[in-house]
């Protein structure tokens, strides 16, 4: 089965989609700021990635563009809040795949992996 890395701030938003995830069959990694997302990317090479946009360190959006530096073929889907369409806009043309609403439901979370890794 295809390893998730999942990328948000927020410990709780972390657990719940890994929850979701590992349910389904997956492995999932966790990185809670971009900075560590590049850093697990490089080393875990992971069939997908789930990242929140505002976080610390590193934005979600700079996380992306090194991300895709590394590896141009790097499937990434963005997680957002509401009211940040402009962010999403430039994430879709920095490279992302996708993007996922919070808090995402759990057919919505599996059906951008199941979309990421095919």
């Amino acid at each position: 089965m295809a390893t998730i890395l999942v990328v948000d701030d927020a410990a709780f938003m972390r657990m719940r989609m890994s929850k979701i995830l590992t349910e389904a069959g997956y492995e999932v990694i966790q990185a809670e700021n971009g900075l560590e997302a590049v850093e697990k990317y490089q080393a875990a090479k992971p069939d997908a990635v789930l990242m929140d946009i505002t976080m610390p360190e590193m934005d979600g959006l700079t996380a992306l563009k090194e991300i895709r530096k590394v590896d141009p073929n790097a499937k990434v889907a963005m997680v957002t809040a509401l009211g940040q369409q402009q962010i999403v806009l430039e994430a879709v043309k920095s490279g992302a795949k996708d993007f996922l609403v919070k808090p995402a439901e759990a057919d919505r979370v599996l059906a951008a992996v199941s979309k990421l890794c095919n």
